[in-house]
């Protein structure tokens, strides 16, 4: 079977001009869910829904139970929702589908019955059945969830996301009644930091974190304009221009998700990643645990066997910059990537 989805109208990922931050961000967080997400730093106009969607629809189908309605894993016993198990002890086999990756928006404006789903109290009480109304992190499970503007989002309800997104659970709990579900799913934030910032705890759970802005290289520019005017002159021609390029990443992507586990980092290694959260006035040990994820999956991507500094090297920006403090009045954030260098290259 082949590796790649369909793309359909989807701008291909291996198309999109610049940004190689946020796409390899997006990238390792694919192939290492655990990483904990993306939170990007930038302007309107630069790519990062588009590029969301494209690695959704550049990735391969997924194997579900057929009709579940939070997209169980047939092969994930650990993690059935309810309703999974009780087909499961009633026939014992599941019939499955294959379907594509989704990519679930998230707005500003949702509620939290919304956000987790809703349960019937009345009918739980009066028939002791369980009627659950699933809610986005339900429709976001094996997927990707996306939320614009998300430092506008209401503390609790991101609160909840992250929740979800460490644990891999959604539990909804009302009157005594609870109904909890699989809530597997790559969270993708977006924010404008002079419109609002999050707080410094809520910076901390996303994973990683890009700062992109507009391409100002004239030439570049007229590329991407060139590009987005063919795409949508005639999608499926474009689309197969980029077909094989296409194919070869999710290749990669796959293959890096299989090495993963055998990928190792050495203890001087993990030294150097405490020397650097040391450095940089690091709170906590999450930064420290985060690096080491990506750099080894950065480096199953590259298909080696061993984390290297270079690796490190690599990803230790987008690890470190929203976890850096700054002083008041501060907004921008920077990261000495010589004193890096130097830590990682030290004896």
């Amino acid at each position: 079977m082949s590796l790649i989805a369909r793309s359909g109208e989807s701008f291909p990922f291996t198309a999109i001009v610049g940004q190689d931050q946020m796409k390899l961000a997006l990238i390792l967080n694919i192939i290492n869910p655990k990483i904990g997400g993306v939170l990007v730093f930038g302007e309107k106009g630069t790519a990062k829904s588009t590029a969301v969607r494209s690695i959704a629809a550049l990735l391969p189908e997924l194997s579900v139970v057929k009709g579940c309605r939070f997209r169980c894993d047939p092969k994930n016993g650990q993690n059935f929702c309810p309703e999974c198990l009780e087909k499961l002890r009633a026939r014992g086999v599941f019939e499955e589908e294959r379907l594509k990756m989704r990519v679930v928006d998230l707005p500003v404006s949702a509620t939290e019955d919304r956000v987790v789903g809703a349960l019937d109290i009345e009918k739980a009480i009066a028939e002791g059945v369980k009627r659950f109304e699933p809610g986005i992190l339900a429709a976001a499970n094996r997927g990707i969830l996306y939320v614009d503007e998300v430092n506008l989002l209401d503390d609790h309800l991101v609160d909840l996301l992250l929740d979800s997104a460490a644990m891999g659970v959604n539990t909804v709990e009302r009157e005594g009644v609870s109904f909890t579900h699989p809530a597997n799913f790559i969270l993708v934030g977006t924010m404008n930091p002079e419109e609002g910032e999050l707080r410094p705890q809520l910076l901390d759970r996303f994973g990683l974190c890009v700062e992109i802005s507009g391409i100002r290289d004239r030439d570049l520019r007229v590329e991407i304009i060139k590009l987005r005017a063919e795409f949508e002159d005639d999608p499926e021609c474009f689309n197969a221009k980029y077909r094989e390029r296409e194919r070869e990443l999710a290749e990669r992507i796959v293959k890096a998700q299989t090495a993963l586990p055998g990928i190792s980092i050495s203890d001087a290694l993990l030294r150097k990643i405490t020397d650097l959260a040391i450095e940089l006035e690091i709170d906590g040990h999450r930064g420290d645990i985060t690096l080491m994820k990506a750099a080894k999956a950065l480096a199953a991507f590259k298909g080696r066997k061993e984390a290297s500094a270079e690796d490190i090297k690599a990803v230790a920006k987008m690890v470190f910059l929203h976890r850096m403090k700054s002083l008041p009045f501060e907004n921008a954030r920077t990261i000495n990537m010589e004193r890096v260098n130097q830590i990682l290259e030290d004896q």
